[in-house]
């Protein structure tokens, strides 16, 4: 028997929000954008009181017309009242700050609240969903759904299961972000970071010791990584070009060059000098290189400009 959520097309469709921060208003708008109607629950005031405007920003930076816009701003409701939030929810999406108590806190808060045939999605970056769902009674209905930032334009999102979860509460998961023309991954293995944040993360491991040892500095890395390989990852991922090229040769590259990789498993103490010092990147304008303060703006405009072009190509 169907246990999950059965969606139908001729009928409005509800999801909920818990959190309107950088994440939050963005999978808020994806969803909107594809006719749900979504409320989005926060306890702060000041956040939910600029909701709206952020999503109109980030509308109007993808060129959508005003006259859709307006359209899609008027399908979001916020709300600081959880339980009125979470009235007839079909799909809860939470995204709150990366904090292991409070994501447990709230998924046990709202599954007291929320309907009995929902599902409980967490956004988590790298916490296993796991220990996230550890204070549920029931936990066959709670499963991650890592969306990437910007979650509006990013089409991955990790769709990730615990040993609790039940199989039709996935293909529902799955059906539902299709639906908002998004690409969802399943995860079968609830590991920490999934499977973008290991291999983004392993990357950024070697990015930042070959700075440490002196190989290189920051901005050659980044130019490296942006005029080489990184401009094909997109039409041509890693184990496609390993086959590309064959795996005798890869095989090859490897016996040659993956023992003098780094290879630590805590953090680099650069890492560590840098947020002792107070140099935490753009936003206190330092940190592996120097940023002014309409650096961020311009990152983010370029971003938003070349994954939408990006659509066009694949």
């Amino acid at each position: 028997m169907q246990m999950g959520v059965i969606l139908q097309d001729n009928i409005e469709q509800k999801v909920t929000i818990i959190g309107s921060g950088l994440m939050g208003h963005g999978i808020a708008l994806k969803f909107a954008q594809h006719g749900f109607a979504v409320n989005v629950y926060d306890p702060n005031n000041n956040s939910l009181s600029t909701l709206l405007d952020r999503v109109k920003t980030s509308l109007s930076q993808m060129s959508v017309s005003e006259s859709r816009i307006k359209n899609i701003v008027s399908s979001i409701k916020a709300s600081n009242n959880l339980s009125e939030s979470l009235k007839s929810s079909e799909f809860i999406v939470e995204a709150v700050p990366e904090k292991l108590e409070l994501k447990q806190n709230i998924f046990e808060e709202i599954e007291r609240l929320a309907p009995k045939n929902c599902i409980f999605a967490s956004n988590t970056s790298v916490i296993p969903i796991t220990k996230i769902v550890e204070k549920m009674k029931d936990k066959s209905r709670a499963l991650g759904t890592h969306w990437w930032n910007p979650p509006h334009l990013i089409p991955l999102v990790e769709v990730i299961r615990t040993k609790w979860t039940n199989e039709d509460y996935i293909l529902d998961a799955i059906n539902i972000l299709k639906k908002i023309d998004k690409t969802p991954v399943r995860v079968e293995k609830d590991v920490p970071g999934f499977i973008g944040n290991r291999l983004q993360h392993a990357l950024w491991r070697e990015a930042i010791s070959l700075v440490e040892n002196g190989v290189c500095d920051a901005a050659s890395v980044d130019t490296v990584i942006k005029s080489s390989f990184g401009r094909r990852l997109s039409v041509l991922g890693p184990l496609e070009n390993a086959d590309l090229v064959g795996t005798d040769l890869t095989l090859d590259v490897h016996d040659n060059v993956l023992y003098d990789l780094e290879s630590r498993k805590s953090p680099s103490n650069l890492l560590k000098k840098l947020v002792k010092d107070g140099k935490l990147g753009m936003k206190s304008g330092e940190g592996f290189q120097k940023w002014e303060n309409k650096d961020l703006e311009n990152i983010k405009l370029k971003i938003s400009r070349y994954l939408k072009e990006l659509e066009k190509i694949i």
